[in-house]
């Protein structure tokens, strides 16, 4: 009988942390919010969202984060393709969501907010982590906005 060392077991992997967001449209607009927590966000700008909860779908979480962070009630629509890495064992996962009821208010983690038509997506400073995600969710929008759109 020949002795065999053993082998280590390989390392478990850490689950991945997912975090949704919202590419929240409404007349031709999307929204965008700007963080005033943590410290380090402060000031910059992101499709709103957050960290799915066991149990949850993600569909569900939107929904959840949204009425937590807006105020607001939303229909989650498809999934909006690509996973962008915001750390490391944590993702970004985006939505589209369409506004059902309520007006968006910044409650929690952010201080505005604002509606931007395609050609004003430039005009806020996206985490770095958001701008991929934000393309892809401008392909989505009209080339200019419908008449009696809001800002």
């Amino acid at each position: 009988m020949t002795d065999h060392p053993s082998r280590p077991a390989p390392p478990e992997r850490a689950p991945v942390v997912v975090v949704v967001a919202g590419a929240l449209y409404d007349q031709g607009r999307l929204l965008a919010a700007r963080r005033s927590a943590p410290a380090e966000l402060a000031g910059r700008w992101e499709l709103p969202g957050g960290k799915l909860e066991p149990g949850e779908t993600p569909e569900e979480a939107l929904v959840r984060e949204l009425r937590e962070e807006l105020g607001v009630e939303t229909e989650p629509g498809e999934r909006i393709p690509g996973e962008w890495p915001l750390k490391p064992g944590c993702v970004l996962r985006v939505w589209t969501a369409r506004l059902l009821s309520g007006e968006p208010r910044p409650l929690e983690d952010h201080d505005r907010l604002r509606w931007l038509a395609r050609h004003e997506l430039d005009s806020v400073d996206w985490l770095d982590q958001d701008r991929p995600a934000v393309a892809e969710a401008a392909r989505l929008l009209p080339a200019s906005p419908p008449d009696g759109a809001r800002g």
